[in-house]
């Protein structure tokens, strides 16, 4: 064997000996070397020469013909069999420099192959989530909340006539004299079973606005500024749903009840006095709901929507979620990603907030790439109200970047970060006790020769 060719065996060595669970001194004092001269074969500076090859398969029972054989030629066909992706059609890739690449430069390979696997099979779950029966192949969700971060969230013809309405809702004692002033409607409030598994009904032939009598104080004068909305900001809705372009009906009507949504925000927390006060009181979610009569979670998502230029608040991310880990509000202000379909890092304590119902949990994040967060979670309830009624607990976090983190009274004092991933299959953590799944690409090692604390260990760890 030439040291020419030696010079390839490097990389695999390196391989070999992370997939064995070993240390450099380790396998220096199996080959009767120094720690510094494994250091410099696996670096390809020195040549992996046969009487050391035949003492590393003594040693550890490998098969020389797989290990020093053109190992190379599998990795050189996953990387070229990758880059006939048609995503690459207009590159001049030759083969003899893909081959030369996953030679010399395996790690690199790698690391391309697990990024491609994982683009793969984030391609075929989309493909069956929209084949299946029954499932808008437009993804409605997913649309609105794409249409709502390429606005920030912010819409500031809804913010003016909400601001309005706010004030002549003050004017005329409140919501339900509005309502009636302007649209000769009266409220009126009936039990759950007159109600049929409704909240909210507007009923235009007894011109009446009935109500689950069952809502607590802060649902029903929001599901209030919801309807005062329907009735009263028709152009302002339609405005917004034409300058934004919407395709597909399930898109539009759930793009309409959330610009409603958001509208009663704004008549609810008008946006100067609630931004000013965010500010002085350092965005305590609890203390706003109370200044304004809204729930926790009225307020907390008021906070994801304060984008006006000149008067911005800290962008968030916010999330709620169910004791199954379904995503079913989400928008990403502050660029933190979340695994929007389940399988979220259990090391995240908005997985486990609902030990503690009604309790701020604030915790310090960072992600496998270096970027902290801190987060602020706290179960929301809704239903109840009578007994036999169906009460529904989720939990909704706050997310913001570090950098913007002093500006809420949740990061006194500073902690230590946690450290998580997106979800299991995406993490490469290879020390974390709570895995679940071995990351996509990656090689499971057997246990012959060691037992790590966590539950799997896999190739490179």
């Amino acid at each position: 064997m030439s040291a020419e060719r030696s010079t390839y065996l490097g990389p695999r060595l390196r391989r070999l000996r992370r997939d064995l669970g070993l240390t450099q001194p380790d396998l220096a004092s199996a080959l009767e070397i120094s720690s510094s001269y494994v250091s410099l074969i696996e670096s390809n500076q020195r040549p992996l020469t046969a009487e050391l090859l035949l003492r590393l398969a003594r040693t550890y029972r490998i098969d020389l013909s797989e290990f020093a054989g053109d190992g190379g030629e599998a990795f050189t066909r996953r990387l070229q069999d990758a880059l006939k992706n048609p995503l690459f059609a207009d590159l001049d890739l030759p083969r003899l420099q893909s081959a030369d690449v996953a030679t010399n430069y395996p790690s690199i390979t790698e690391a391309f192959l697990r990024l491609h696997t994982a683009y793969g099979a984030e391609q075929r779950a989309l493909a069956e989530r929209r084949s299946d029966v029954g499932i808008d192949p437009d993804d409605p969700v997913a649309e609105v909340r794409r249409l709502l971060l390429t606005r920030r969230n912010h819409f500031p013809i809804i913010e003016d006539a909400g601001q309005a309405l706010a004030v002549a809702v003050d004017e005329a004692g409140g919501f339900e004299a509005l309502i009636k002033a302007r649209h000769r409607l009266r409220v009126r409030r009936l039990p759950p079973e007159a109600m049929m598994g409704q909240i909210r009904r507007h009923d235009p032939h007894h011109r009446s606005i009935f109500l689950d009598d069952s809502l607590d104080i802060a649902t029903e004068r929001f599901q209030l500024a919801v309807q005062l909305a329907y009735l009263s900001l028709h152009r302002e809705l339609d405005e917004v749903e034409q300058n934004i372009g919407i395709a597909g009906v399930n898109v539009r009507r759930l793009m309409r009840r959330t610009l409603a949504n958001y509208a009663a925000g704004a008549i609810l927390m008008p946006y100067s006095p609630f931004a000013r006060m965010a500010e002085e009181r350092r965005y305590d979610v609890e203390a706003l709901a109370r200044c304004f009569n809204v729930s926790w979670e009225t307020a907390a998502h008021r906070l994801s929507t304060l984008g006006r230029p000149a008067q911005e608040g800290v962008p968030f991310s916010f999330i709620r979620i169910d004791a199954a880990g379904n995503v079913s509000k989400h928008y990403d202000g502050a660029g933190f990603p979340v695994a929007t379909q389940g399988g979220g890092c259990p090391l995240w304590s908005v997985h486990h907030a609902l030990r503690t119902p009604g309790q701020m949990i604030a915790q310090w994040l960072e992600l496998p790439d270096g970027q902290r967060f801190l987060s602020v979670a706290r179960t929301v309830t809704t239903g109840g109200g009578g007994h036999g009624l169906p009460r529904i607990e989720r939990v909704v976090a706050l997310v913001c970047t570090a950098n913007q983190a002093s500006r809420l009274i949740y990061a006194d004092p500073p902690h230590e970060p946690t450290p998580i991933g997106i979800t299991c299959v995406l993490c490469q953590r290879d020390r974390c006790p709570s895995r679940a799944l071995p990351p996509i690409s990656r090689q499971i090692l057997p246990d012959d020769y060691h037992r790590g604390r966590p539950p799997l260990g896999y190739a490179d760890a």
